[in-house]
Parts: structure tokens; C-alpha cells; sequence
């Protein structure tokens, strides 16, 4: 029999291909990311922003085109059927933001720091686990080539087994991006050890195939409380006052945010649960603005000498004096695209996630470790630097997420 039925929409046998209708909490800086993973996928499009500032609404129409949707607070969003969201909002907004788009069945991305507290990190896994929709931290580092590489050379053996992990952030740009705006307040982002340092004790989580459980930290707002020169920047964005060259020496910035309480100075030590020893240290006042890891084993360290391209990863693996280049050395992969290509991959990672559960790179529960790591590490700087266990996750919601979010 001869029918003249049309055939099936590609996505109906492709789910990969399904079309996707996106929203958007927080039109800031970071809300770039939505523009970036619908310019990498043609079937997916941001069709409503969430953002009370007149500002960050107008720049809506700018990223996403006429006909997006504006709203003031993330109920408009509801109205929109939206299959998945990102949440770009303040730090201290992630879990009230995610929680409520979870609630009425939407796929959440939340870029990192998940939350800025172990109970509403805790309050966002449990939502997950409930509603069943599905929950995507942005540790995008995870998709730095140089993260990459690293992770690769462990699991490979080079360096034996791993014994220990030091990463020394510094922060060059950090008067500009985290002292003139809400960053400097401990009401936004209880510190930027967490803000910060929630990327680099992710990573060295996932190469060192662990958890924190014990934690010790000093730090101290050092520099940048010296500063007098004041000023309410509402309204204005980064790249309106980052001057890598203007504003320098430190002591001579102008403008800074009307409330500093956050440090500028923050170093931890770290024990973790498989008996890997691990440090993090991280200075908003330096001339350069670099990561660098060091990972020890049994049979070698390896370190990597810039982020990018350029770059390299060297390994020493046999007993020498001093040897600048390592005894082999690994150039460090250029790829397209923010954050060294890590950008693009994350966002193609959490589609695919959105669509079909699709396996992921990053992870829900080293996301929550990463926050209870550094908020139990800023109540130990804060209090008498005394070692402090961090709080562990229910088991039944780290075999959920570790499984996949299953649905």
C-alpha cells in the first residue's frame, strides 16, 4: 500500500539532533556561554533570559536576537517550556536559581561554583535526585588541553603513583575581575578561595582519583584593603575597567569595590581519602596570571609551564640534578575557543547530556566536593587554621550521580 505520510523529523531518529529550546538566569559576563553553545549547535536556541538589570536585558537581544524572551526573575522563565537552562547568575544564587528550574522539570547547567555552601550544594543534588531532571556543573577546566594532557600522562603511569599535588594560581588580573564587583564580597561568594579555587580542587580531584576529607588554610585580605579609592559599579561590566597595563602596581588601583571582606591571599592543605596529600595557594596581586600544577608519584612528577599554546607539560622520571626541561617534554595542544577550547567542549558535552544522558567528562559530585573542600578550608582560614573534616556526601545521592542520573 502506497501512503503519502512524510517522513519522520531527523531528531525523532537521532535523538543527538533533537532541537532544543534554552533559557538563560544571569545575563552577565559568564552568560556568554549560552551564545557559545548555540553557535556550536544549529538545533538549539535561547529563547528566554532572566536578568533584573536594565542593562543585562538589553545586551539579551544583542546575544540571542529580537525575539528573545526578558524576564526580571527566573519564574518568567517557566512559561517558556524550556527543555534545559543555564545558570549564570550571582555565585550565592546558583542553588535558589537551579532549584526552581529543577522543580518545574528543566535540565539545569550551573557554572561553577556550584553553590557557595556545602547545605545548598546538598539542597541542589537532592532536587536533582528527586525531580529527576538532570544537573550539570561547569568545571570546564576538565576540558583544558593542559588539564587534559596531565590526566593523561597519570593515567598512563608516568609518573607511578600518584602521592601528591600542589597548584599555585596566580591571579594577575585579580584587582580587576574579582576586587571592583560583587566578587569582593563574602555575601556573594563567601571567598574566593571557593570562587577560585573550586576549578583547581576539581582537578585535583580527578588526577589524583579522590576526595578531600581533611583541610587546613590561612589567608588574609593583604593588599587590596590598603586601597581607599572607592566606587559603586553597578551597571558596568568587566571589560570597561580591566586594564592589564593601566592599572598596575597593585597598591595603585582606583575603584574598587565599595565592600572588600574577601582575601586576596589564601593557601590550604588537603588530605584525601585514597591517602593523597595535596596543596592550593592562590594570589589575586601577581604581575602574571597563570595556573601551575605539580603532580608527584612513585616514579616521577610531572608540571605544566603555561595553559595554552606555547606551552608545556615536562616530566622528570630519573634521578638528576637541576633539569629545566624535564627529562621529556609534552607541548600543551591548541584548541579553539574560551578558556583554551574548553568552552566549546563542555557546552557540546552538556547538550549531548541534555538529550540523550550521554556520558560526561565532569562530574555532580566532585563539583560538590570542590565546594565542601573550600568552604570547610575557609572556615578553617577564618577561624584558627586548625584542620577541619570536610562534610561527606549521602551515599545514596553519590551512587545516583555517580550512575549517571539515570531517569
Amino acid at each position: 500500500m502506497v501512503t503519502n505520510a512524510s517522513p519522520a523529523p531527523a531528531h525523532e531518529s537521532d535523538p543527538e539532533a533533537r532541537p532544543l529550546r534554552l533559557g538563560l538566569v544571569g545575563n552577565g559576563n559568564r552568560g556568554v556561554i549560552a551564545r557559545t553553545a548555540t553557535q556550536g549547535d544549529p538545533a538549539a536556541t535561547v529563547v528566554a533570559v532572566a536578568d533584573p538589570h536594565p542593562r543585562a536585558q538589553a545586551r539579551a537581544a544583542e546575544r540571542f536576537g529580537p525575539d528573545v524572551a526578558v524576564h526580571d526573575d527566573v519564574a518568567g522563565l517557566l512559561d517558556h517550556e524550556l527543555d534545559a537552562a543555564f545558570v549564570t547568575s550571582l555565585d550565592h544564587q546558583h542553588a535558589e536559581h537551579a532549584i526552581a528550574l529543577m522543580e518545574a522539570g528543566v535540565d539545569v547547567f550551573v557554572d561553577k561554583p556550584m553553590a557557595t555552601t556545602v547545605d545548598d550544594a546538598d539542597r541542589m543534588l537532592r532536587t536533582a535526585h528527586a525531580t529527576g531532571s538532570r544537573l550539570y556543573v561547569g568545571h570546564n577546566m576538565r576540558h583544558m588541553p593542559v588539564i587534559s594532557l596531565m590526566q593523561q600522562l597519570v593515567a598512563e603511569g608516568r609518573v607511578g603513583q600518584v602521592k601528591a599535588v600542589w597548584c599555585r594560581y596566580f591571579v594577575g588580573d585579580g584587582g580587576d575581575r574579582f576586587f571592583k564587583d560583587w566578587h569582593a564580597e563574602r555575601a556573594n561568594v563567601n571567598s574566593l578561595l571557593l570562587q577560585k579555587g573550586a576549578h583547581d580542587i576539581d582537578v585535583i580531584h580527578w588526577i589524583a582519583g579522590g576526595y578531600t576529607r581533611r583541610v587546613s588554610a590561612m589567608g588574609g585580605l593583604t593588599v587590596y584593603g590598603e586601597v581607599t579609592d572607592r566606587e559603586d559599579r553597578t551597571g558596568q561590566v568587566v571589560t570597561e575597567w580591566l586594564d592589564r597595563e593601566k592599572n598596575w602596581p597593585p597598591l595603585e588601583q582606583k575603584g574598587l569595590h565599595p565592600v572588600i571582606d574577601v582575601e586576596d591571599l589564601s593557601m590550604m592543605t588537603m588530605q584525601l581519602d585514597n591517602g593523597v596529600y595535596a596543596t592550593y595557594s592562590e594570589c589575586h596581586f601577581t604581575p602574571d596570571y597563570w595556573r601551575n600544577y605539580t603532580i608527584i608519584g612513585t616514579e616521577g612528577r610531572i608540571e605544566n609551564f603555561g595553559l595554552g599554546e606555547g606551552g608545556v607539560v615536562r616530566l622528570w622520571n630519573r634521578r638528576s640534578e637541576y633539569a629545566e626541561h624535564g627529562h621529556e617534554e609534552f607541548p600543551i595542544p591548541d584548541a579553539p575557543g574560551g578558556h583554551h577550547g574548553a568552552d566549546p567542549s563542555l557546552l557540546r558535552e552538556f547538550l549531548a547530556f541534555v538529550r540523550t544522558g550521554a556520558p560526561t567528562r565532569t562530574s555532580v559530585v566532585a563539583a560538590r566536593e570542590a565546594v565542601a573542600t573550600a568552604a570547610t578550608a575557609t572556615s578553617s582560614m577564618r577561624g584558627e587554621s586548625s584542620a577541619l573534616d570536610v562534610p561527606v556526601l549521602d551515599p545514596e545521592l553519590r551512587a545516583y550521580f555517580d550512575a549517571g542520573q539515570p531517569r
